[in-house]
């Protein structure tokens, strides 16, 4: 949720690979490995310093998030439950 509030409001996200994560990102954000605080320390430097890639990130963050709303995770969540009652299974994507 703080990956996706971060854009929706334009601010530039540095966040891991891992985990849902990219999905969310999507190529709005730049993502670094979990442990690897090298590439982290890079990621921010670059997020900090590089005013272009900054305001494309800033730009891209809310078309991204506008990907994502309330209503359809609802229905994905009742969707999801109502197949487990069933015994069934959700599509892997």
């Amino acid at each position: 949720m703080p990956v996706l509030e971060a854009l929706s409001c334009g601010v530039p996200v540095v966040t891991t690979n891992a985990s849902a994560l990219p999905e969310v990102v999507g190529t709005a954000g730049l993502l670094v490995p979990p442990a690897d605080s090298d590439a982290l320390a890079e990621a921010l430097r670059q997020v900090l310093t590089d005013q272009p890639l900054a305001e494309q990130l800033r730009l891209a963050g809310p078309q991204q998030a506008a990907r994502f709303d309330w209503a359809q995770a609802g229905q994905d969540t009742v969707q999801a439950y109502q197949l487990a009652l069933q015994g069934g299974r959700l599509p892997v994507a």
